[in-house]
């Protein structure tokens, strides 16, 4: 990419790469348009390439800012300390809302990527696509285990949280409703209710 690209008003920046996150989460690499991007960015096609060179470089950049942007805001918001289950996740969860006030289809985005299957997409973003799953687990190692209930599976209770996340952020933006801190209070009842089934 051109590094000019970082000369460029913030607010500038930010609608290129907003466009750029909401056309690759709803369509994958493969099927995302440029022409789709440069509408929804209100800018010229060869601005774009000017700036990203190719639709490839484009994704490689806004996935590499995404995974640096998100490490970012989960690094100063989750407590080293915090060692609570629940509250690691809520930690978690408030940090992705103070990520998506800025970039609402970010998360969505990287959430997509994990099932990319385009190669040129999947070689281009390989050396970052183990830093989010690296954070998070190493994350959820400090968490104290000894509150829950005989018998729960603490893998398949994180599995369980990601699956209601990912469909909740899912189902808002398939119909057009989707907003950070809805999703947030949403996906905070949830764990409010999973906490109350597994823990004594």
């Amino acid at each position: 990419m051109n590094e000019k690209f970082f000369d460029l008003k913030k607010e500038k920046q930010d609608r290129m790469i907003n466009a750029a996150l909401k056309v690759f989460a709803e369509n994958g690499y493969g099927h995302a348009s440029t022409d789709e991007i440069v509408r929804e960015a209100g800018i010229s096609k060869g601005l774009l390439f000017h700036y990203f060179i190719s639709k490839l470089g484009l994704y490689a950049f806004v996935y590499d800012y995404s995974v640096r942007y998100m490490v970012l805001e989960l690094s100063s918001g989750v407590s080293k300390e915090e060692t609570d289950f629940f509250e690691l996740i809520d930690q978690i969860k408030q940090s992705q809302l103070q990520v998506m006030k800025n970039y609402p289809h970010m998360l969505h985005f990287l959430n997509r990527s994990r099932y990319e299957d385009v190669s040129e997409a999947l070689v281009e973003t390989e050396e970052k696509r183990s830093i989010l799953p690296q954070w998070y687990e190493q994350a959820m190692e400090r968490a104290d285990h000894s509150g829950f209930r005989d018998g729960v599976d603490v893998p398949k209770l994180l599995k369980l949280i990601e699956y209601t996340s990912d469909g909740l952020m899912n189902e808002r933006f398939a119909d057009e409703s989707f907003q950070p801190e809805i999703y947030y209070d949403e996906m905070k009842q949830y764990l409010v209710m999973l906490k109350n089934l597994t823990c004594k």
